[in-house]
């Protein structure tokens, strides 16, 4: 079986073809950019390595309704050009085989449930904290979309004390979650870029706030059984032990259970997929697709 998989996010078109177990086998990368050049990109890629089917694992805000004529489409982005583009459509009709789509961030909550971090549980979230912030959510061992799909970066936060910029830098919400702990917000916070920022900075105990706040709100609303933290931001690695330390003492005992109550090191881990998860995801998303069609 061979499967074709799209990881699109804001910087790059990364096309693979790989199997339902994950192994990669071929990929190339495209920068992103206009709908049309990345879609011939993409097509010239695929077209003649006999796929059987293709996952898409993209930057959003997507039309997931299923009954919808506009299933698998773009919507709201600030991206330009990709604003309502009909991309699963648009690939499906290239390239005539099945084409499953979601989010990035449910992509790589579906591969580290699947073959992951989350491989032993059913309730899993996954957080991708980068130049925007995204959750993905798995529940009883399926993907949560809802009404639309989860837009977990722009929950609201309490501002920490010692920020200068309390407000955050979301052009949509004060204080919330991806306005004040994206890599973005990092950068222009401080005025450096993030790999520049000392291990001893106070904006690391501030950012170890915030995404401890995440996990709270996270724990009392969803429950799941692991939360996982990806992307860019969380390659500081001392940030796990502050984000679990931050997380118990904001719980204050209310969340009774021995894998919360226990440091939590089991509890909130990174991705074992890596920077893989969501090209992972996308490949599991075209077997789902070739199943279901």
């Amino acid at each position: 079986m061979r499967l074709g998989a799209l990881e699109a996010s804001g910087r790059r078109m990364l096309c693979a073809i790989g199997n339902e177990r994950g192994r990669v086998i071929e990929k190339q990368e495209f920068p992103t950019g206009l709908p049309e050049q990345n879609i011939a990109d993409i097509v010239g890629f695929f077209q003649g390595k006999r796929i059987d089917a293709l996952g898409i694992g993209s930057f959003g805000p997507l039309n997931l309704d299923p009954k919808s004529k506009d299933y698998g489409s773009l919507t709201t982005t600030p991206k330009p050009g990709w604003e309502n583009f009909p991309l699963r459509r648009t690939l499906w009709e290239a390239l005539d085989v099945p084409v499953g789509i979601d989010t990035d961030v449910d992509a790589a909550a579906l591969a580290e449930v699947e073959l992951g971090a989350g491989k032993n549980v059913d309730t899993l979230v996954y957080y991708n904290i980068s130049n925007g912030i995204g959750g993905g959510v798995m529940v009883t061992g399926r993907l949560h979309h809802g009404l639309v799909h989860p837009e977990m970066g722009h929950m609201l936060l309490r501002p920490d004390p010692r920020d200068p910029e309390p407000k955050g830098f979301c052009p949509y919400h004060d204080g919330c979650l991806e306005g004040l702990a994206g890599k973005t917000a990092i950068e222009k916070r401080w005025g450096i870029p993030l790999e520049d920022l000392p291990a001893d900075h106070v904006g690391w105990d501030i950012e170890a706030d915030y995404l401890a706040q995440m996990c709270v709100n996270t724990i009392v609303m969803l429950s799941p059984e692991r939360i996982v933290l990806g992307g860019p931001v969380m390659r500081q690695l001392s940030l796990f032990d502050r984000i679990r330390k931050l997380t118990t003492e904001k719980l204050n005992g209310y969340v009774a259970h021995k894998d919360v109550t226990g440091g939590m090191k089991g509890y909130i881990v990174p991705p074992a997929l890596g920077e893989n998860a969501v090209l992972t995801g996308a490949l599991l998303l075209a077997f789902d697709a070739l199943k279901n069609q």
